[in-house]
């Protein structure tokens, strides 16, 4: 299932993708890693995406160098009766701007990646006949790819065990892709994340880059993230934590606090004067990764994957209010094989995670069985292994 079969280069002249869906990072950022991929096996490919016309959708796009065309599509989950009733309406009329770019477009493949948007899209490409496929990053999947899975040739999922979709035939296996590369320019905080919140879209709200304090050898370095918002609960719990630490100097602090906390939470750190680095955002995440001893996090799917591909011991506290629990769902699957601490929001205390966090560093074993327990979690092949299938739809004259 996973083997890395190459494509026929000399069969991949003139091969159009159509990526479908977005709107949030979680669902926006895979597509961008597919379409990363694919471009480096067929550099002559040409790549449309399709979604809404929500600004981070559009500007993050945009700033990686791909084509985007919105049609009208809200929703249906949650809302009002009459908000319902108006999403359903708009199906038809999605539908029909989605025939509409398939026509003119002529992809050779098309790939929902999540979001209410790919809905319509990907119907068409059934209408029409076009190979199509499915990327579900959750291990509980959304409504719109549920809908979706009688309609497509291929599922590709990024747990073993996604609900519903783990014994269905049409599925492979193959993780959750994330890109390999950076943005041609560079994004602000609330883009990066899937904000579009006037407060953080603004210059002023993105944080001043600091190189407060650094890491040194041997330091124990815990990296705490709530996304570019971040997550007050974990913010204000990990303060009281290291407030009831018995020996808080002991540690290295890299704190991504998101745009509404920091200064709040850069002055409780003063009245600490512990060795710490403080900032709404930071562009440099996957090096700050790198550095990191534990990590206490959210539970997306793009942040498990990244700390299975690195093989990072975290202590996770889902979003509790991500759309059918999904976040608790990952953060379960890692924390029963052994490879993370799963902690509920509602249950999160200062002085729980202090105990935590300092059961972890006195138990070095435990730490480098968790490391070797999500590293065997990891599919850092993913991105491949799609654009791979996709490019050899074509060479199999599908």
């Amino acid at each position: 299932m996973n083997n890395k079969i190459q494509p026929n280069k000399s069969k991949l002249k003139n091969f159009n993708l159509l990526i479908a869906g977005g709107k949030t990072g979680g669902h926006l950022f895979p597509g961008i890693a597919v379409a990363q991929a694919l471009k480096t096996a067929n550099p002559t490919a040409k790549i449309l995406f399709v979604g809404t016309d929500a600004p981070f959708e559009i500007s993050t796009l945009k700033r990686y160098g791909f084509n985007h065309k919105s049609i009208m599509a809200k929703p249906i989950k949650g809302g009002s009766l009459v908000g319902k009733l108006y999403a359903i309406s708009l199906i038809l009329v999605s539908l029909i701007q989605s025939l509409i770019i398939l026509a003119r477009f002529k992809p050779d493949f098309v790939l929902g990646v999540g979001g209410f948007s790919s809905f319509a899209v990907v119907l068409a490409a059934w209408i029409l006949r076009i190979p199509r496929a499915i990327q579900e990053q959750n291990s509980i999947p959304g409504i719109t790819n549920r809908m979706l899975t009688r309609f497509v040739d291929t599922i590709f999922t990024a747990f073993e065990t996604t609900r519903g979709m783990d014994h269905n035939p049409k599925t492979r296996y193959v993780g959750n892709p994330i890109r390999q590369t950076s943005p041609i320019t560079p994004m602000d905080p609330s883009q990066e994340q899937g904000q579009t919140s006037s407060k953080e879209s603004k210059p002023e709200a993105t944080a001043k880059i600091t190189t407060e304090t650094a890491s040194k050898p041997g330091d124990f370095t815990i990296l705490v993230t709530g996304g570019s918002q971040g997550a007050a609960n974990i913010n204000h719990a990990f303060i009281e934590a290291v407030r009831l630490m018995d020996d808080p100097g002991q540690i290295h602090i890299i704190h991504q606090t998101g745009v509404d906390d920091e200064a709040k939470i850069r002055k409780a750190y003063d009245t600490l004067s512990l060795n710490v680095r403080v900032q709404a955002f930071f562009h440099d995440m996957p090096s700050l990764q790198d550095s990191a001893s534990l990590v206490i996090t959210r539970a997306g799917a793009g942040t498990i994957s990244e700390l299975c591909i690195k093989g990072l011991p975290a202590i996770l506290v889902p979003f509790p209010h991500a759309a059918d629990d999904h976040q608790t769902g990952n953060a379960k699957i890692l924390a029963d094989k052994g490879a993370a601490i799963l902690i509920a929001d509602q249950k999160l205390t200062g002085p729980l995670l202090k105990q935590t966090i300092q059961g972890l560093m006195a138990d070095t074993q435990k730490r480098k069985q968790m490391e070797i327990a999500i590293k065997q979690l990891a599919m850092p092949n993913a991105d491949t292994l799609i654009a791979t299938a996709i490019l050899n739809t074509k060479d199999q004259g599908k």
